[in-house]
Parts: structure tokens; sequence; C-alpha cells
């Protein structure tokens, strides 16, 4: 798999990310790191103990990772995610919703996930 497979397989923006950081040997590296980030367990662990305002930190940065990476798909889904948990404090979280949107991030972090491994093993191979 390489780069541009990469990113059609996480319905991702290969396009978005080659124009802000240019270099795909650099770009490969640091989606390959996005796996060490452990921003996605700590919002697993927010959301599971129902710390919406942890989740909501979380959530935000996992947001922001994904846009800085042009993983589209998984930004929609942190995006939405994180507009319902911006007001955790002065509202009361629409609980059923904030479930829905979960399992969709997660979905889509998966997706990248498997990507990034699919791609990690590409290199070995080469």
């Amino acid at each position: 798999m390489d780069l541009q497979e990469f990113y059609y397989a996480c319905e991702g923006n290969y396009q978005d990310v080659k124009a802000r950081l240019i270099k795909e040997e650099l770009i490969q590296r640091l989606v390959i790191k996005f796996l060490d980030d452990d921003t996605y367990e700590k919002l697993l662990r927010a959301m599971e103990q129902k710390d919406y305002g942890m989740a909501f930190r979380m959530v935000h940065t996992l947001k922001g990772l994904s846009r800085n990476f042009a993983f589209d798909r998984l930004s929609e889904s942190t995006s939405a995610l994180t507009e319902l948990l911006r007001k955790w404090e002065s509202e009361p979280v629409d609980e059923e919703k904030c479930e829905q949107l979960w399992q969709q991030v997660s979905i889509d972090y998966r997706i990248v996930a498997n990507a990034i491994c699919r791609l990690k093993g590409a290199e070995k191979n080469d």
C-alpha cells in the first residue's frame, strides 16, 4: 500500500496533506506516528467514565490531529462529537446522541488505524 492508497482507504484527502507537507516521506513518517499518540485511548476512558470535560478536550485534540493529517472522515465525526460536548458545563449532555457520535468516532478511528497498520506493513516489505 502506498500513501495515496492509504488516504483512499481511510477516506482522507491526500492532495490536501501533500499540498501542506509536500514530501511524501515526511507525510508517511508522521502518519505512522499517529498511532503513538494516546489521545484516542484517553478519549475512550473519558467516554467510559462519562467524564465529558475530559472527553471534550480529547475529542477536540483528535479533531485537530485529524484535520492536520487530512483524515477527512475522522475529522467529520470528531467535529460532530466536539460540538455536542462543547457545552458540557452549561447544558446536560444528550447521552444517547453522544453515544451514537462516539460510536462513529470509534469506527472512523479504527479505519484510520487499520490503514496505518497496512501502510506500515507495506513499508516493511519494501
